[in-house]
C-alpha cells in the first residue's frame, strides 16, 4: 500500500491530502476554487491514484496561497507515498493532446527538486471559473509540487490556444508521467548508482 497522508494548517490555509498510489481513480477534491478542483482532480485520476484533497484558504485575498499550498501538500504526501523509489521505472515523459492543444512533460523521481515550465498563453487569456484560477498559477502549483515531491518536472507547451485546453493537457501529462514513473518494473534495487534517491 504505497500511500500518503498529509495535514498541512497555516494562518492562510488548512489542506488535508490523502493519496494512494496504486488506487482505482478515487477522486474527491474540494478546494474552493471549481477550475482547480478539475485539474486536480484529472491528475488522481490519470494517476491511477485514489485521491481526496479538502482544503480551504484565504480566497478572499487570492487564491494563491491555496494553489500554492495545495501543491506543496499534494507534492509531501506523493512523497511519502513512492517511499524510497525501490524498484521504480523513475523516469518517463509523455506528449498529451487536447484537440488543438499538445503538452510535453518528461519527468525524474531524482530526490532533486527542479522545475522547467516552459507554457505560454495568449496575452489575452482570461482567468477561468469564480473565483478565478489565474492561468499564471499553473507554474506556481507545479514548482511547489516538484519542490515538495522531490523531484524534476520539464513542461513544455509545444502548440495551442485554448487556455484551458492548455491546462488540462499539462495536469493529464504530469498525470500519466507519473503513473508510468512509479511502476515497479522488477528491478527491486534503488534505480541510481549513488543507492539512493
Amino acid at each position: 500500500m504505497r500511500s500518503g497522508t498529509i495535514d498541512r494548517s497555516t494562518k492562510e490555509t488548512s489542506i488535508k491530502v490523502s493519496l494512494l498510489l496504486d488506487g482505482a481513480g478515487e477522486i474527491d477534491v474540494t478546494t474552493g476554487i471549481p477550475f482547480f478542483d478539475h485539474m486536480v482532480s484529472q491528475l488522481g485520476k490519470h494517476g491511477g491514484w485514489d485521491l481526496s484533497v479538502a482544503a480551504t484558504g484565504d480566497l478572499d485575498v487570492d487564491s494563491h496561497h491555496t494553489i500554492e499550498d495545495v501543491g506543496i501538500a499534494l507534492g509531501e504526501a506523493f512523497r511519502q507515498a513512492v517511499g524510497d523509489k525501490a524498484g521504480v521505472r523513475r523516469f518517463a515523459s509523455i506528449d498529451v493532446p487536447l484537440d488543438e492543444a499538445l503538452v510535453e512533460v518528461a519527468l525524474d523521481l531524482s530526490g532533486r527538486p527542479f522545475l522547467h515550465y516552459d507554457v505560454a498563453f495568449a496575452g489575452d487569456a482570461q482567468p477561468l471559473g469564480a473565483p478565478p484560477f489565474e492561468p499564471q498559477m499553473g507554474e506556481e502549483f507545479w514548482r511547489a509540487f516538484a519542490t515538495a515531491a522531490a523531484m524534476t518536472l520539464h513542461v513544455r507547451l509545444r502548440y495551442g490556444r485554448n487556455t484551458h485546453h492548455i491546462l488540462e493537457a499539462s495536469f493529464k501529462g504530469v498525470a500519466r508521467a507519473l503513473r508510468d514513473a512509479v511502476r515497479v518494473d522488477g528491478g527491486g534495487g534503488i534505480p541510481s548508482t549513488k543507492g539512493t534517491l
